[in-house]
């Protein structure tokens, strides 16, 4: 296992081990500016959001890092549930609104976000196509192996999508499963991390990936010809959480970084760093072009106790009866 560092000064000593879901161009930036805040170093490991969970698990005896940063809430809930974090009650905890925060403090939300499509102009352009605004569209034979979505093994961009369908169906599993399988027919490849549509999709390879918006919006800053749209079913909102790990070694510096990334200081650097989600802090600056997609989108809340306790068990139906 090889960690990331981030010391930028020699003075740098003190050294916190993280594990990360978020891709480093977005949490590296932030890493960096704990470091420079603080003088504490930063090792950090980025995998998806179910990889981390499988390492955790692993690592149980002898847990390798002391803070997991990033990731659907649901992940960390069937974490607490596995005994794999340590409960946490700081001031950034406290000051965080009760739904973006596990009330026994084994982790608190620190960014909100949901899924989008995003599709490739010039593929509605050449099929006279408007740009899919249901999960309905999504079925149609013309995305016939033109999908890109995340493999619920891996990913917790997976997940929210699973749930979305899950809530947009009226939490009714056997018609969220018969959609899944449906959609199953036109998915070109799932890809190992949520990102992983992004490009295809910008370059034409495929015609719609189902992302993040912090992926979906960066690529479209980065000039990309690409039209974002939202399922009027609605999606979930997606809480990305961070906790404390059970038996972390460096404990004191865990709650130093916890502190530090519930603040507004921290979460007002998404806007600074171009990073597409909302924070969970209630005085942190929201950034206005995902303010403005969150409004417009009909947005869940989800049970994050049932999400929790049932993710494992719908992972494997999604394994064993969608994507065999």
């Amino acid at each position: 296992m090889i960690f990331v560092t981030t010391a930028v000064t020699a003075q740098a000593q003190e050294k916190l081990r993280v594990y990360t879901a978020w891709p480093e161009p977005f949490s590296a930036p932030l890493f960096k500016a704990f470091t420079k805040q603080t003088g504490i170093e930063i090792q950090f490991v980025r995998q998806s959001a179910g990889e981390l969970l499988a390492r955790l698990q692993a690592e149980r005896s002898n847990p390798q890092a002391d803070v997991m940063f990033g990731g659907p809430a649901d992940t960390f809930h069937a974490a607490k549930n596995a005994g794999l974090l340590e409960p946490y009650k700081g001031p950034g905890w406290a000051a965080t609104p009760d739904i973006y925060k596990d009330p026994q403090g084994f982790y608190t939300g620190f960014a909100r976000l949901t899924i989008v499509f995003m599709t490739n102009a010039a593929f509605l352009k050449e099929k006279k196509l408007s740009a899919p605004t249901s999960w309905a569209d999504l079925l149609n034979p013309v995305y016939r192996n033109q999908i890109q979505t995340a493999d619920a093994r891996t990913s917790g961009t997976a997940m929210t999508r699973l749930l979305s369908i899950y809530y947009a169906f009226g939490q009714d599993e056997a018609k969220a499963l018969d959609y899944q399988k449906k959609l199953n027919a036109n998915v070109q490849s799932y890809t190992k991390s949520g990102a992983g549509g992004a490009i295809p999709v910008a370059m034409g390879q495929a015609a719609v990936a189902l992302l993040h918006t912090v992926e979906a919006l960066e690529t479209k800053k980065k000039g990309y010809d690409v039209v974002i749209t939202a399922p009027k079913e609605g999606v979930v909102e997606g809480i990305e959480g961070m906790a404390m790990i059970k038996g972390a070694k460096n404990r004191e510096l865990a709650a130093r970084f916890l502190d530090w990334a519930a603040s507004p200081a921290m979460q007002d650097l998404f806007v600074a760093n171009s990073i597409f989600v909302l924070p969970a802090h209630p005085q942190a600056k929201p950034e206005p072009e995902m303010a403005e997609m969150m409004k417009a989108v009909k947005l869940y809340q989800v049970d994050l106790e049932w999400a929790g306790a049932n993710r494992k068990r719908l992972v494997d139906q999604w394994v064993n009866e969608v994507a065999r």
